[in-house]
């Protein structure tokens, strides 16, 4: 471990012989709730692009994603690393028995987040028009929501720190896309200027943040039976209650800010990797050939949300079992959450990969031409999702600078390569260049977690998720190519339905059956 040494320690013997089941059982209904969120957010992330992709043209479609594109990577920066901090110290104190010290880690982590957001709001209003003058509307629209924005992430990740999946799944998979939904949808049947729509999408920012911070004072200060206070006071009281400055019990602010620092720069490499890309090939390419490109990897952010939500639910168990260095546990749950995610995110990727031009085809024909751009990314995919969350392993085990070294280095890889091919190639040198980047960034911490921690995703049940999904969205529409793709798919669906039952004991099912 690179993080100091504890104070009060648990030795991995006196957490029980069944404290790996416990953990799997505990996170599976942690990671079954978020990832039912992640779906519910995946169909509104899609609909989304598609009122965009139809209610606007191809310039303005580009205007608006390469804008939200930037607001997200801006909004990176001002989070300063503390949705890793908020979830690693919270779990981390409470299996070292200091849960005192929780208090003080919120007091030292939230304030220079929304101050963050403020400074951030002023430099992106006044620098738009300088920078990015093709899209320069949208992005200040979307400018005064970066505080909510980065507030909101910060204080979710502080409920899981928790324990807490269901903010996260209310708010976060559920609230804001179905929010953002249905303004977009009213957007769309009156028809306003693209700057509207970028309100519209950002607006939902403000009653998830103020939702978080309430509950997470709930969480902080639990209120008894007789002390029923509306939710309006309440939740004045939580903003005051958190932001409050009181000195940092036990160096808490150093160490908590030694630990995310070099997180906070992973994180703005880790949003730019997911990002940039667009706001290349709107410079070099133009703003149509960003909307083509953007539509055509949309399939990539639902599945980010399936390794997000699974991860959400793993991290405060994985953080508490590297902190007493139970290695059994925490290979266990890496090895499970693997496998979770290849079960969740290998239908998807497989099915597109062979029916990128009925995909792309939902949001116009236009863009079918954009069908190489999403072969290439769900290639990838599949390889990045059989690593697993390689990211937050080597996060929860205190690794932040090693995170750090190999985001900064796929983030090199992928600018030198779009610089390279986006005026040759397009949207694919696009594509060609995110690929390069999501390989270096998996199979690079991949070595280091195999080596250094004794941690690796390979196991009989992740082999048993390979195959079934290989074979039901792979072997089994090849086979029927000839037949309608809804048929081939729905012929894959029933395979794969009934693999899982055949193969129930080999895959990494158990621990959903034990009251999930």
């Amino acid at each position: 471990m690179t993080t100091e040494n504890p104070t009060r320690t648990q030795a991995p013997s006196q957490r029980g012989a069944g404290s790996h089941r416990d953990a799997l059982t505990s996170t599976a209904r942690g990671g079954v709730a978020n990832l039912l969120g992640a779906g519910l957010a995946g169909v509104a992330g899609l609909g989304v692009t598609w009122l965009v992709a139809r209610g606007l043209g191809a310039e303005q479609a580009g205007s608006f994603f390469a804008a939200t594109a930037a607001f997200t990577l801006v909004g990176g920066v001002a989070r300063l690393g503390t949705v890793t901090g908020l979830v690693y110290w919270p779990a981390r104190l409470r299996a070292l028995s200091t849960p005192e010290l929780i208090g003080a880690c919120l007091r030292v982590a939230l304030p220079p987040v929304f101050l963050a957001g403020l400074v951030l709001t002023g430099v992106t209003f006044w620098l738009a028009p300088v920078l990015t003058p093709e899209y320069a509307g949208p992005l200040r629209a979307l400018a005064f929501f970066l505080p909510l924005a980065a507030l909101a992430d910060a204080l979710l990740a502080a409920t899981r720190g928790y324990r807490q999946m269901r903010p996260t799944v209310l708010l976060e998979k559920i609230t804001r896309p179905a929010l953002q939904l249905v303004l977009l949808g009213l957007v769309f049947l009156v028809g306003a200027p693209v700057a509207v729509w970028a309100v519209a999408w950002a607006g939902p920012y403000l009653p998830v943040c103020v939702a978080a911070g309430y509950l997470l004072w709930r969480l902080a200060n639990p209120l008894g039976s007789r002390s029923r206070i509306r939710m309006s006071k309440a939740a004045v009281i939580a903003w005051i209650s958190l932001i409050r400055r009181k000195p940092a019990a036990d160096g808490m602010g150093w160490r908590f800010w030694r630990f995310t620092a070099p997180r906070a720069l992973a994180n703005v490499a880790q949003t730019a990797l997911q990002r940039i890309d667009v706001l290349l090939v709107a410079a070099l390419a133009g703003l149509a050939a960003a909307a083509a490109y953007s539509v055509a990897g949309r399939f990539v952010v639902v599945g980010q949300l399936a390794n997000g939500a699974i991860s959400q639910a793993v991290q405060p168990r994985l953080a508490e079992a590297l902190a007493v260095g139970d290695l059994p546990t925490a290979r266990r749950l890496y090895q499970t959450a693997t496998g979770w995610l290849i079960l969740t995110s290998w239908p998807l990727h497989l099915t597109i990969l062979q029916y990128a031009g009925d995909y792309l085809g939902l949001f116009g024909t236009h863009y079918r031409q954009a069908a190489p751009v999403v072969r290439v990314l769900a290639l990838v995919m599949l390889l990045a999702t059989g690593c697993g969350m390689v990211d937050m392993v080597l996060a929860m085990g205190g690794r932040t600078v090693w995170n750090l070294v190999n985001v900064l280095a796929a983030l090199i890889a992928m600018v030198a390569v779009d610089l390279l091919l986006i005026p040759a190639l397009g949207i694919v040198g696009a594509a060609l260049g995110l690929a390069c980047a999501v390989a270096v960034n998996n199979l690079l911490p991949l070595a280091q977690i195999v080596v250094t921690m004794r941690l690796h995703p390979f196991g009989g049940d992740t082999l048993a998720a390979v195959l079934l999904t290989s074979v039901s969205f792979g072997a089994v529409p090849v086979a029927l190519h000839a037949s309608p793709p809804w048929l081939a798919i729905g012929a894959g669906a029933v395979a794969y339905l009934l693999g899982v039952v055949l193969l129930r004991r080999r895959l990494p099912m158990t621990p959903l059956s034990r009251r999930v």
